[in-house]
């Protein structure tokens, strides 16, 4: 049984990143992260001795973070503006690149968040749809149809976004 000290220890700047995956802001993760250890820290006895500990605290993780987004009454989002548009550039330079993956993260923060969840946990966590789904409290098979949903979503919209592109090109 570990200690929630050692486990907090072990495991909360992997939190954090997960929750910054989740709700795109540093500060935002960092509360929800200190929210759900709060709460965990109240149930430790219990919590430790579940099978799969991690499981268990990334399940509060999500949970929460659907919560949170449920109680707001505004659809606030943290987007960086400097990126701009998804632009094709010169593999070799560095912003282009960095601004490319901030753009695909927009997108990503734009969807459900079950459906965010699913694709942070399966593209970050490398999880398998039987872990995501036990983290997620669903089937496999559901959680196959939200990647999909998902991945057709984020297709759909960067195809949008490349017709914008060259529609403003050829202006």
């Amino acid at each position: 049984m570990i200690s929630f000290d050692d486990y907090v220890r072990l495991r909360g700047e992997r939190l954090v990143r997960l929750a910054r995956l989740l709700v795109r802001d540093r500060h935002l993760a960092e509360d929800l992260v200190q929210d759900v250890l709060g709460r965990a820290f109240v149930r430790w006895e219990r919590i430790s001795r579940a099978e799969d500990v991690d499981t268990y605290v990334k399940r509060m993780l999500v949970n929460q973070h659907i919560s949170w987004r449920r109680k707001r009454s505004s659809s606030e989002v943290a987007v960086d503006t400097s990126a701009g548009h998804l632009e094709r550039a010169d593999p070799a330079d560095i912003g282009a690149e960095a601004a490319e993956r901030d753009a695909a993260w927009q997108l990503i923060a734009e969807l459900p968040p079950k459906q965010r969840a699913t694709l942070v946990l399966r593209y970050y966590e490398d999880l398998d749809d039987a872990a995501i789904g036990e983290i997620l409290r669903c089937s496999p098979v559901t959680v196959r149809t939200q990647a999909m949903r998902a991945l057709a979503t984020l297709r759909r919209r960067l195809v949008d976004e490349a017709a914008l592109t060259r529609k403003d090109v050829n202006r």
